[in-house]
C-alpha cells in the first residue's frame, strides 16, 4: 500500500497489493464513483420530450461511461487494468518507437556535450518527482518531504549551472524509492534497474517501470473500491441511469420495445391456448402477469442476435449475456449428440465408462468458436461423429463384441450432422428443455438457492447447465433490483394504459 507516517519509510515491506493476473480492454477512469443518489430520485420520473443539446449528449455519454465501468468493477472480480503497448510491427508502434528513440538519442547527445547540457534531464527528474508523489497517501508526510527535498528542481538546476549535479546519485535515490513503493511483482524490474550502468538507458527504464507502477496503483484502487461499489451498486446504477434518462428521454426506447415484444408473445401464446380449448371465453380480456412478461423477456436474451442493439437497461451485462448464450449453444449441441447416440446405440455404450465426460472432452474443443460467422458447424459435427464411432467401437472390441456396422456408423454420423439443420426435432426438443430449466430458475425467489429439477435429456450437461443457470439468474435478479421501477412504469403503461392515463391526469391536475 502507499506509504504513510505509521509505516517505516525505509521498509521494503510497504507496497501496493500485487495486481491481479487477468486483463481487461477497458480503460481506467479517474472519475469518482461515489453515489450521488441522495440528491437524485431513486425511481424513474416522467419527463416531457425535449431537444437534446450537444453538451447534454456529452454529459450523458460520460454518465454512461462511469455507469458501465462501475458495474464492471463491482461484478467482475477479475477486472483489472493491463499495461498495453502498441504492437511493434504496427504503424502506431513504429511511430512511437521512432519518436522515443529520437528523444533519448537527443538526451544522450546533450549529456555527452562539454560541458553537459542538463535541461531535458532536469525536466525528466521533475516528472519523476510528480509521479512518485502521486503514489503516496495524504498522510505520508515524511517520505513526501524527502522526495521533494532530494528532487528539488530549483536546487538541481543550480547544481547543473555549476556542473555539480550528480545524475547517477539522483537516479539511485529514485530507484530505491520506487523499490519501497512498488508492488512485489515489480521486484525483478527494480533489480534490473540497479544493474543498468548507462544513465540514459537507466532513465528510460525508470519511466517504463513507473508506467507499470501506475497500472498497479490503478488496480489496487479498483480492488479497494470493489466492496464499496458492490454495497452501493443498486442505488448508484439506478441514479446514474435516471440522470441519463433526464438528459436523453429516448434512453428507454429499446427497453420498451423489448418488453412490448414479450407482451405480444404472451398474448399470442394465450390466443393459441384459447383456440385449442372449445369452451374458452374469448370475449374476456386476457390477464397477463407482469412478472411473467419480464421473465420471458429475459429468456429472449439467451437467443438474442447480438448484432442488434441490446435493451438500454442491459448494456452493462451485454458481454456476460453473450458469453452465456454462446456457452449454452455449445452445451445444446452436446446434449443433442448425446441424445441421438443414446437413442441409436444406447446398448453399446451402457458399459462405456465416463461416456458423458468423453463426449464433452472431444466436443468442446471442436465446438470452440461455433458462434463465429465463419465457423463450419457441420464439419465439427462430422468430426464429433467420427470420434463417437471410434469410442463405441473400441469399447465393443474390448468386450469381445462385434463393432458397429458401416451402415449403423453412417446412420449415426448422419443423424449427428443433421443437428445443423433448421428446425431439427432433436435440437428443438433440447432447446425447449433448456428454456424450461432457465424459466424455472427465474421463477424461484432470488434468495432461494435450490436448483429446479433438471429436465430429461440434459443429464450429460447437468453440471455445466446448473453453473451457467446460476450465473444467468444472478444477472437477472440484480438487473431487476436496479431497474425494477423503470420496468414497472413501462409495464403499467403497456398493460394498463387506462390506469396510467388516469394517474398522469391526476398528477397534472394536482400541479
Amino acid at each position: 500500500m502507499p506509504l504513510s507516517d505509521d509505516q517505516n519509510s525505509d521498509s521494503d515491506s510497504s507496497r501496493l497489493s500485487e495486481s491481479t493476473a487477468s486483463s481487461s480492454d477497458s480503460e481506467y477512469s479517474r472519475q469518482s464513483f461515489n453515489s450521488d443518489s441522495s440528491s437524485k430520485p431513486s425511481s424513474p420520473a416522467s419527463s416531457p420530450p425535449k431537444v437534446i443539446t450537444f453538451d447534454e449528449l456529452m454529459a450523458a455519454t460520460r454518465n454512461l461511461s462511469n455507469w458501465t465501468l462501475a458495474h464492471e468493477i463491482a461484478v467482475n472480480a477479475n477486472f483489472c487494468i493491463k499495461h498495453d503497448d502498441y504492437p511493434q510491427n504496427s504503424f502506431a508502434g513504429t511511430v512511437k518507437q521512432i519518436v522515443h528513440k529520437a528523444f533519448w538519442d537527443h538526451l544522450e547527445s546533450e549529456l555527452n556535450e562539454d560541458p553537459p547540457e542538463y535541461k531535458h534531464a532536469i525536466k525528466l527528474f521533475e516528472e519523476i518527482k510528480e509521479i512518485l508523489l502521486s503514489f503516496l497517501t495524504p498522510g505520508a508526510n515524511r517520505i513526501h518531504n524527502q522526495i521533494c527535498e532530494v528532487l528539488d528542481t530549483d536546487l538541481i538546476r543550480q547544481q547543473a549551472e555549476h556542473n555539480a549535479i550528480d545524475i547517477p546519485g539522483l537516479a539511485n535515490y529514485v530507484i530505491n524509492t520506487m523499490g519501497k513503493l512498488c508492488a512485489p511483482i515489480r521486484d525483478n524490474d527494480i533489480k534490473q534497474l540497479k544493474a543498468t550502468d548507462n544513465i540514459v538507458e537507466l532513465l528510460r527504464q525508470i519511466f517504463h517501470v513507473l508506467d507499470l507502477m501506475k497500472v498497479d496503483m490503478a488496480n489496487y484502487t479498483i480492488k479497494s473500491l470493489r466492496p464499496y461499489l458492490w454495497h452501493n451498486l443498486v442505488d448508484y446504477e439506478r441514479t446514474k441511469f435516471q440522470e441519463i434518462l433526464e438528459e436523453t428521454p429516448s434512453a428507454l426506447n429499446l427497453t420498451t420495445e423489448w418488453i412490448k415484444e414479450s407482451i405480444e408473445d404472451e398474448l399470442s401464446s394465450i390466443s393459441d391456448e384459447s383456440s385449442s380449448c372449445p369452451g374458452a371465453d374469448r370475449s374476456s380480456k386476457p390477464i397477463i402477469s407482469p412478472t411473467l412478461v419480464l421473465n420471458n423477456g429475459y429468456l429472449k436474451l439467451l437467443q438474442w442476435d447480438y448484432c442488434k442493439t441490446i435493451p438500454e437497461t442491459l448494456i452493462t451485462d451485454e458481454v456476460r449475456l453473450q458469453e452465456l448464450r454462446e456457452k449454452l449453444n455449445q452445451l445444446k449441441v452436446i446434449a443433442c449428440v448425446s441424445l441421438i447416440t443414446n437413442n441409436m446405440v444406447g446398448a453399446a455404450i451402457v458399459d462405456v465408462p465416463d461416456f458423458a465426460d468423453q463426449l464433452k472432452r472431444i466436443s468442446l474443443p471442436l465446438l470452440e468458436g461455433m458462434n463465429k460467422k465463419n465457423f463450419d458447424l457441420k464439419e465439427a459435427l462430422n468430426a464429433i461423429g467420427v470420434q463417437i464411432c471410434s469410442i463405441v467401437n473400441k469399447s465393443l472390441s474390448e468386450r469381445g463384441l462385434p463393432i458397429l456396422s458401416e451402415e449403423m456408423q453412417n446412420n449415426l454420423m448422419g443423424q449427428i450432422a443433421h443437428i445443423v439443420e433448421k428446425n431439427n426435432p432433436v435440437c428443438s426438443l433440447i432447446d425447449k428443455r433448456i428454456q424450461l430449466f432457465m424459466r424455472s430458475l427465474l421463477a424461484l425467489p432470488s434468495f432461494q438457492k435450490c436448483t429446479p429439477t433438471m429436465p430429461g435429456g440434459l443429464s450429460v450437461i447437468q453440471t455445466e447447465i446448473e453453473f451457467l443457470g446460476s450465473q444467468y439468474a444472478s444477472i437477472v435478479n440484480f438487473n431487476k433490483k436496479v431497474y425494477g421501477p423503470f420496468y414497472a412504469n413501462i409495464l403499467r403503461k403497456l398493460l394498463f394504459p387506462e390506469a396510467a392515463m388516469e394517474k398522469t391526469e391526476a398528477e397534472t391536475s394536482s400541479n
